[in-house]
């Protein structure tokens, strides 16, 4: 039995600082579980990217299950996905506060958790959440 639950993750600004939003979509056996977005007003791509994986760390730590014992996190970002992974130095003040913050909830988390890099066209559904919650916004 699988035991892995992925939770795919994107974020975006139109603009950049610009209008911005966090999604995330939860995938169990290859089925969609949950979803969820978030209108973040004005930010970066790189902060919406972090706000993405902060709003599934507070999902997932409120969510308990027994039946996975890991969680992949995939984004499109690579610069976040290594900066989570502790490979690359975090300059930005904002960035480095909510790396603080999504490593507070990730405390709270009794499972292995991951961070994997793949392409946007792998990341579908979560893009498309961030679009439509930035369209309806707009």
């Amino acid at each position: 039995m699988d035991r892995l639950l992925k939770i795919y993750c994107d974020g975006g600004a139109r603009g950049n600082p610009g209008s911005a939003a966090a999604a995330f979509v939860v995938e169990r056996q290859g089925k969609v579980i949950f979803k969820n977005a978030k209108f973040l007003g004005k930010a970066t791509n790189n902060v919406a990217e972090y706000s993405a994986v902060l709003l599934a760390m507070k999902w997932l730590s409120k969510f308990s299950n027994k039946e996975f014992d890991e969680v992949l996190f995939v984004l499109d970002s690579e610069l976040v996905v290594k900066q989570l992974a502790g490979l690359f130095k975090i300059k930005n003040e904002n960035l480095r506060s909510l790396y603080f913050s999504v490593k507070e909830e990730e405390k709270k988390i009794p499972l292995r958790i991951s961070f994997a890099a793949v392409p946007r066209n792998k990341n579908k559904l979560a893009d498309l959440l961030v679009n439509t919650t930035l369209d309806e916004n707009s």
